[in-house]
C-alpha cells in the first residue's frame, strides 16, 4: 500500500514539473524535456491506478494538479492570492481526504482454527 501513495505522490509531483514546463516552454528543446516528463508521468500514473481505486488516484491527481498549479501561480509567477482561491483549495483538499477515507476498506479479520494457537 506505501508503494502505491508513492506512485500517486510521485506522479502528482511530476505532474507539477510538466504544467511549469508549459508555463515556461518557448524552445523545441525545453519540449524535448517535457514531453519524456509527461509520458513517464502517466507511466506512474498508471501503475498507481494498478494498486488502488481509480477514482481516488485521478481526484489526487488532478486535485494535486490543481492546488499546485495555483499555488505555483502565486508563489512563482506573481499572480494574486485571494480568500475565495484559499477556500476553493482547501475545499479541493478537504474533498480529496474525504474520498480516501470513503475508499479505505477494512482489513479482512483472519480467523483462526482451534487447532492453530
Amino acid at each position: 500500500m506505501k508503494r502505491a501513495w508513492f506512485y500517486v505522490s510521485l506522479t502528482s509531483l511530476l505532474e507539477l514539473f510538466w504544467i511549469f514546463g508549459f508555463n515556461v516552454a518557448d524552445a523545441w528543446w525545453h519540449w524535448a524535456i517535457i514531453i519524456p516528463i509527461i509520458v513517464v508521468d502517466f507511466i506512474i500514473l498508471s501503475k498507481a491506478c494498478e494498486l488502488l481505486p481509480t477514482g481516488t488516484v485521478y481526484a489526487v491527481f488532478a486535485a494535486a494538479g490543481a492546488v499546485g498549479t495555483s499555488l505555483m501561480d502565486v508563489f512563482i509567477f506573481g499572480e494574486s492570492f485571494s480568500v475565495e482561491k484559499g477556500l476553493f483549495i482547501s475545499i479541493l483538499v478537504i474533498g480529496v481526504i474525504a474520498l480516501n477515507l470513503a475508499d479505505q476498506k477494512p482489513e479482512p479479520k483472519l480467523e483462526l482454527e482451534k487447532g492453530d494457537a
